[in-house]
């Protein structure tokens, strides 16, 4: 019996919570097209006969604009450090840049075992992915480069086998069934946020989230009611849509997933909710749950 903690870290949107998702076999972390979705620290719990991996799902290392980028870059910084391998994500369709570079360098000050994933390459011509292997190679004592396409679970049993090599403890800690650390209104709200971002594309920036306000168990279904929280007005009517057809949307998809996730029928209740520059309050920042890095 081995076991660990592995951190996924990388640029905003290379790939770090479709592969997690894929690796543990449920939906616990949102995906979209939109970088830096992921914005808390969100463990998975592999587990099979012989090991278990705890895999840490970081917000991507960015450029900080505001309190919560600096929440969010402290966030990933301290899966680096507290962990026992780390695995580096690059996007293999994309040229290598400033934020990986920026990212290795950050390795140097940790003695963590890396190992690089160079993800979806289902995106790139066989022959370019020794190419991008080579590109990255020298720049760091990667301990293993392992090509896969996380979307495709491609490789996926390649990555579980090379970490199984590097894990160094042999206790369980967590029990066999569980596969998240996170309470069940953290993966509602963040069900409802994807739902935000997909729906609304380029329209709404990483200035909403949501919270879940309250939450009633009944005989075989469930009554839920979240806020998603605006920083502007304008932001609040698009969410709405003409004659409330997008928050109508939102919450038909979000049900689909709900229902998934809780195993019952879902009641689900959306509004909207403007707190201005909620981003950078920190009051708002603790009251929304973004409390452990703040300063």
């Amino acid at each position: 019996m081995k076991s660990g903690f592995v951190s996924l870290v990388g640029r905003p949107n290379v790939g770090k919570s479709t592969l997690l998702n894929n690796l543990i076999g449920k939906k616990i972390a949102i995906t979209s097209n939109k970088p830096q979705t992921t914005r808390n620290i969100i463990q998975g719990i592999y587990n099979d006969a012989d090991s278990q991996i705890v895999f840490v799902d970081t917000p991507g290392i960015h450029k900080p604009k505001h309190k919560l980028g600096n929440y969010l870059n402290r966030q990933a910084y301290y899966s680096i450090d507290d962990v026992d391998i780390i695995v580096f994500l690059v996007d293999g369709s994309e040229k290598l840049g400033k934020g990986d570079l920026y990212i290795i360098d950050r390795f140097k000050k940790s003695d963590k075992p890396v190992i690089l994933v160079i993800n979806k390459i289902d995106k790139i011509k066989k022959e370019n992915i020794l190419l991008k292997i080579s590109e990255y190679k020298d720049l760091y004592p990667f301990k293993e480069i392992i090509p896969l396409s996380a979307l495709k679970k491609d490789n996926l049993q390649v990555l579980i086998a090379v970490l199984k090599k590097y894990l160094q403890d042999d206790v369980r800690y967590f029990e066999e069934n569980t596969y998240t650390n996170y309470q069940i209104e953290f993966l509602i709200s963040e069900i409802v946020r994807e739902k935000v971002f997909n729906l609304t594309d380029e329209e709404v920036p990483h200035s909403v989230t949501c919270v879940v306000e309250q939450m009633k168990k009944e005989k075989n279904n469930y009554s839920i009611n979240v806020a998603i929280i605006v920083d502007r007005d304008a932001l609040k009517k698009i969410i709405i849509g003409k004659q409330g057809k997008m928050i109508k949307k939102i919450g038909i998809e979000a049900r689909v997933d709900l229902e998934e996730l809780l195993g019952n029928k879902v009641y689900l209740e959306l509004y909207v909710k403007t707190i201005k520059n909620w981003r950078d309050k920190e009051k708002y920042l603790q009251e929304l749950g973004f409390k452990d890095f703040l300063e």
